[in-house]
């Protein structure tokens, strides 16, 4: 039965990429900020010196990392994927390891849309799939659609809508 599917063809809201970049812009800058605090109790109290060699390794890969978080936002997008049917919700992501995760509509025990603060930004929710033993999560899509998908995932489920 699974062979006669097609691959997933939706795409997330092309916002997603803003939206990564932008997190993983202020986990770096929070990261940076907590290392220069480190180094200044670290210069001010002399602890231990490999301490200080420590922490300067981590502001090193913190740095020299950065430019990763936007190239991995963009590579993301562009393997994100997911589809549903009657039977099945599709998912299809990454790049060097990809994964397909096909979800039978049985299964699934209930359906919600979030949005932190940076999706609120941005008009973006994620729907998240509850089943027995796991979550899983689309991570950033138009509200309109967020809301389609949640309702028609909740219909071929026979989910009972909950006021969230």
């Amino acid at each position: 039965m699974a062979e006669s599917l097609a691959s997933p063809a939706h795409k997330l809201s092309n916002k997603a990429v803003k939206v990564w970049r932008l997190s993983e812009t202020l986990s770096n800058i929070i990261a940076l900020i907590v290392l220069a605090i480190l180094l200044f109790l670290d210069y001010h109290f002399s602890w231990i010196y490999w301490i200080g060699w420590i922490l300067i390794g981590l502001v090193i890969l913190t740095i020299v990392g950065a430019p990763w978080g936007y190239i991995r936002a963009a590579l993301l997008y562009k393997h994100w994927r997911y589809d549903i049917s009657e039977e099945f919700l599709q998912l299809k992501k990454g790049a060097i390891k990809e994964e397909h995760q096909l979800v039978p509509m049985t299964k699934i025990q209930s359906v919600s849309t979030k949005q932190g603060p940076l999706l609120r930004k941005y008009n973006l929710y994620a729907v998240t799939v509850q089943t027995m033993g796991s979550s899983h999560t689309i991570p950033a899509l138009e509200k309109e659609v967020a809301v389609e998908l949640r309702n028609t995932i909740a219909h071929y489920a026979k989910v009972e809508e909950m006021e969230e």
